[in-house]
This record gives C-alpha cells, structure tokens and sequence, in this order.
C-alpha cells in the first residue's frame, strides 16, 4: 500500500460534526482549537478561510477547502475575519460567538443553522477528529489550507451532501460520516492530482524510481530487516545513490524514514488491537519488544504499554534516528 492509499484508508469520520450555514453578510464562523482536520465548502456564494497563522484563502462557488492544523481558523464574508462568529465551532459541538448556547432562533432546520432561510450564502463544513500515528505522519506534509476550485468534479458529492443533510433516516449519521469521508478524500485526490498543488515531499518522491520503489517497499513489507544495501538491490542503484535520492527528496534518510514509519504502525496497533508487545515488535520489524520499546520511548516519550493506556498525546516527530530501525 504506498502512501496515499494508506492515507485515504486511515482517515475515517467517526459521528463528525457536519452542517451547513445559510447567512447573508456580514458573517463568519469560527473553528476553535482541536480540530485537526475541515472541510469547507461554498455551495452558494463566496467566502475566505482565514487562519491566524497563513494567509486568508478566497473560496468561489463550488469550491472545496481542507484546512489541517489545531489552531483556530475563522471561514467569513470577508478576509479581515474581525465579524463577531455566527457561531463558533468546538471539538463537542457548538456554542455562540458570546459562548452561549445556539438558540432555536439560528436553527433553520436539520444541521442547518443561519440567519434566514433567503441568506446569500450557503457554507457547508464537516471537521474530523483524526486518529492515529499513520494518519499524523501522513497529513502532517499536507499546507494550512487547501484549495480544490470548482470544475465540476467534485460537485455530484457535493450535491448528495446537501441532499441528505435534510434527511433523518435511521442510520442518517452513518451515512453522513461516509459522505463526509468520501468529500474528504475526493478533494485530496483531486489536489495531489493537480499541477498548481504543493504535495508533502512523499509524494512527490512516489513518482521518483529509486526513492519511489524504496518508499513502497517499506510500507508494503515494514517487517523486512531492511538495511540500506537491500533497498538499494530491490531499487537496482547503488547504496549511496539510493541514500542521495531518498534522502534528496523525501527529506530524510531511508533509515530514519523506516524507523519512523515502524514506530507509526506500531503505536496505532498499540491503541487498536490486542496484540501482545512483542507481537507487535515483530509485525513492525524489531526483534523483539526490548528492541521497539527503546526506540518508541526515544521518539515519542513514553513506554508501548503506558501508549497503549492512554497517555496524553504528543506532536508527531519531524524525524528520528534511525539507530533502532
């Protein structure tokens, strides 16, 4: 499974929060810290994204928006973001710009809010709580806010989305997890498909014969001891030119990236299954559960059992070493 597809497979709504907004300007709803992952969507009208730490975006009609990171970010009328929030959206639901509960004078319909049904503008956002190490190490590449601009691709799901807001059939939040799914991932595709896109470098390597070969080598098969030199014969090159490129291009060496990677699929198998440590260490390509514990404890501070109780969550590592891969 080489990068990508490891990403649309991990990131998976999970009762998301999804609605859709009809106002007429001046607006702006506010999406508090915590939420990792957003979509965002005009479905009628026009709009900007406005993170506090990257410039505002500009959002047509038909236009989708992903924005990644756990800072705050405002979606408004204008790009200045200084309206006070319709409403401002939390990680457990929604409240006032004033911090009050949303009274049944905004609420317009089912998951639908806004100040008139005649609003001017019609925005759709859906946010995601993302889980898993996998999915952090993958998304991490990904820039503050990305833009898919409407040509037409996107806008059956768009269409079934607006549709089936309105509906509340038995299994309706179901549905709406797979629709929200299915946005997310649709407008990912479409972007890394996209020549004005700025891709994570493992991407762009995925296309490289040397670094792209050794990239799915070590996800398809994470188990394998793998060394320089083996990758190098699997890629046909030699070990320095094998080192060089992925190096070059996906911004560390292959060890550090396979170190990194193992610890990855490890942590998430950790907090999924119960699979004993040592089973896992050798799922993952250590010998043994001494070998993945000293080098999980380096990288991400704590023990495999203590992760796998729960421990407080930390910023994925930008790159380890790769002494225990």
């Amino acid at each position: 499974m080489d990068p990508l597809a490891s990403l649309l497979y991990e990131v998976r709504s999970d009762g998301a929060l999804f609605s859709r907004n009809i106002v007429a300007p001046p607006w702006a709803v506010r999406f508090t810290a915590g939420t990792p992952l957003a979509v965002v969507t005009m479905l009628r009208g026009t709009g900007w994204v406005v993170p506090g730490d990257a410039p505002p975006v500009a959002l047509g009609r038909g236009d989708v928006a992903i924005v990644s990171g756990t800072e705050p970010f405002t979606v408004a009328d204008d790009d200045r973001a200084d309206t006070q929030p319709f409403y401002v959206v939390h990680p457990d639901g929604c409240t006032t710009g004033d911090g009050e509960s949303v009274g049944d004078d905004v609420i317009l319909g089912l998951r639908t809010c806004g100040n008139g049904h005649g609003g001017s503008t019609v925005l759709l956002t859906g946010s995601y709580q993302v889980d898993g190490r996998v999915s952090e190490r993958l998304l991490r590449g990904l820039p503050r806010v990305l833009v898919v601009r409407h040509d037409g691709t996107l806008g059956p799901i768009l269409d079934l989305t607006d549709r089936e807001i309105d509906r509340d059939d038995a299994g309706q939040q179901a549905v709406l997890d797979r629709l929200l799914d299915l946005l997310l991932l649709a407008t990912l595709r479409e972007w890394f498909s996209r020549p004005e896109a700025d891709p994570p470098a493992w991407y762009r390597a995925l296309g490289d014969p040397v670094a792209g070969r050794a990239l799915r080598l070590i996800h398809d098969r994470p188990a394998r001891p793998w060394t320089v030199a083996a990758l190098a014969e699997e890629t046909g090159v030699s070990r320095a030119t094998l080192a060089r490129r992925f190096s070059d291009l996906v911004g560390e060496p292959p060890m550090a990236y396979l170190t990194g990677w193992r610890l990855a699929l490890a942590a998430d198998l950790l907090a999924r299954t119960d699979a004993t440590v040592d089973a896992i260490a050798r799922q993952v390509g250590y010998r043994s559960a001494f070998g993945l514990s000293v080098a999980f404890k380096r990288v991400y501070g704590t023990r495999p059992s203590r992760h796998r109780t729960g421990p407080a969550r930390t910023d994925v590592p930008g790159g380890a070493a790769a002494r225990d891969a």
